[in-house]
Formats: structure tokens, C-alpha cells, sequence
């Protein structure tokens, strides 16, 4: 099985990095950084006949790699009580892959199983749940298998080695994921 973590924080070595890379510890996983990429916001091309004029960012090159896994780890911080810009801009522009036609974008991502990790502020375990329910929302549309989530607390930097609830949940969760990829 092949494993990817999305993290999608404009800070590097953050709060959900380090959370998430507790529940990827010793799993052979690729790390997408979205804030070292270039991904423009979407221009809604969904109605036009010929669908999206091409972009000329790392989207392309970020979604193909996307495809090429069978486990995803969507990392993003709870920002304004959603996902961090840089995973909104690149979720918004799966819009373009489903009308692309080089690939069935929909039937690649079929299947993918899907985890999320988030780290917020105060009361992050309660308002990071309309965030749950959106990427919820967004794999079922994607036909990808949502298998869990974990939120922590960690509202100023290293707040997340604080929570000590979290780092628990996230070892389980590893250790779930181990047996996963040994499977």
C-alpha cells in the first residue's frame, strides 16, 4: 500500500505536521507540502464546452501523484473553522480533474482510503467537526473510503506535545496503520 500525507499548513514544522507525522512514524509515506507548490484558485470552467483552459502552476503534476496512492492523509490546520487555504485552493481545482480528459479522475481516486488530521485552537475537538463533515462529504462525492479522523489541540507552536490525548490517539492510530500497511 502506498501512502501519501496532503498537509496543507502555511507553517512549516506546525502543530498538524508533527501530529501528523506521529501517526505516520516509521510508515514509508510521501509528504506533499501544498505551501511549497505553486496552485492557483480555480477559475469555474465546470459549464464551458470545452471545460478548463490549462493552468500553468503544479497542480498537474501534484494530482498525478495524488493518483498514484491507495492512502491519503489530508493535514490541514483549522483555520477560521475550515481547511487551510492551501487545501481548499487544491481540493477546488479536483473540479478540473473531473473534467479532464487525459484521466478518470473520479474512478482513480474510487477506493482511496482517506484520513484526516487537524489541530486548532481553543475547543478544536468540537469546531474542527463541520470540518470532519465537509471532507466526509467530499469522499463520498469521491467514492473514497473516509477511515478516520483526529483532531488535537495546539493552538500556539509545539501545543500539539501538549495534548496529551492527541499523541495517544495518534499512536493508535499509527499502530492501526501498520498493521494496514503490512496487511
Amino acid at each position: 500500500m502506498k501512502w501519501m500525507a496532503i498537509h496543507g499548513s502555511s507553517r512549516k514544522n506546525g502543530n498538524t505536521e508533527k501530529l501528523t507525522h506521529y501517526v505516520l512514524e516509521d510508515i514509508p509515506a510521501t509528504h506533499l507540502y501544498l505551501r511549497e507548490y505553486s496552485i492557483r484558485p480555480i477559475v469555474d470552467q465546470r459549464h464551458d464546452p470545452d471545460g478548463f483552459d490549462p493552468v500553468d502552476d503544479d497542480y498537474d503534476r501534484l494530482i498525478q501523484q495524488v493518483m498514484e496512492h491507495d492512502a491519503i492523509v489530508f493535514s490541514t490546520p483549522l483555520y477560521w473553522y475550515g481547511m487551510s487555504g492551501h487545501m481548499k485552493n487544491f481540493i477546488d481545482r479536483w473540479s478540473q480533474s473531473l473534467r479532464d480528459p487525459r484521466y478518470d479522475f473520479k474512478e482513480a481516486m474510487r477506493g482511496k482510503q482517506a484520513y484526516v488530521v487537524i489541530t486548532g485552537g481553543e475547543n478544536a475537538r468540537l469546531f474542527a467537526l463541520p470540518l470532519v463533515q465537509q471532507f466526509d462529504l467530499i469522499f463520498r462525492f469521491m467514492s473514497m473510503d473516509f477511515k478516520g479522523y483526529l483532531i488535537g489541540y495546539g493552538g500556539k507552536p509545539d501545543g500539539i506535545l501538549h495534548d496529551e490525548r492527541a499523541l495517544e490517539e495518534a499512536k493508535q492510530l499509527n499502530r492501526q496503520l501498520k498493521q494496514i500497511h503490512a496487511g
